[in-house]
């Protein structure tokens, strides 16, 4: 590991466009569902507890969290969409903020990677097929992961793999990983797929 998962903070949680850090660092986003666990996959990956802040109420916080790893990457976790109960004004500002990061980001030449995260039980919903479209249409490098396979049967994640393999907005060369943060399965697969593909290898 090129990295010291020692040295990891959280840099900023910004509201704002011009809140994002501007260092020459390189930059994996996380994309998904409110409730898909990307707060506690991001916790699992840099072998924390609670340094992503996992949320009582989903679709509760927006903000785009970046951490800071070795001051070598930003791990980049974008708010959550598809959250029903959020008000109106509340995924406005969702869209404004996510779409600023694509459109406003300074250092959107060093996003190397999205990590797209969908729950395995559920497979993709229509707000992460509009994620997943979006991702293609703009060419931008993207991985999926399945969370909560913890939760799957065997019979339940053969199924699982199929649908995933066989989704028409999935290509054929993306990886598509499956993940438990309980229990830290794919831990390791997903780490050598991340230092790969953005050259920190």
């Amino acid at each position: 590991m090129p990295l010291n998962l020692n040295q990891v903070t959280l840099r900023m949680s910004a509201g704002l466009p011009q809140q994002f850090p501007t260092d020459p660092m390189v930059q994996i986003a996380f994309s998904g569902r409110s409730n898909v666990g990307k707060s506690s996959l991001i916790n699992s990956l840099l072998g924390r507890k609670s340094l992503a802040r996992v949320s009582s109420a989903p679709g509760k916080t927006i903000t785009i969290n970046f951490y800071d790893v070795d001051k070598k990457l930003f791990l980049v976790d974008l708010p959550g969409y598809g959250f029903a109960k959020r008000r109106p004004e509340d995924k406005e500002k969702w869209s404004m903020l996510t779409d600023g990061y694509f459109t406003k980001n300074k250092n959107i030449d060093l996003l190397r990677l999205v990590v797209q995260l969908i729950d395995s039980r559920v497979g993709p919903t229509a707000d992460d097929e509009m994620m997943l479209s979006f991702l293609s249409e703009s060419g931008i490098p993207f991985i999926v992961v399945a969370t909560k396979v913890d939760k799957l049967n065997a019979t339940e994640k053969k199924k699982a793999v199929e649908i995933f393999q066989n989704h028409p907005l999935i290509p054929k060369d993306t990886p598509v990983l499956f993940y438990s943060s309980l229990k830290n399965e794919g831990k390791s697969e997903l780490w050598s797929k991340l230092l790969s593909l953005t050259g920190l290898a």
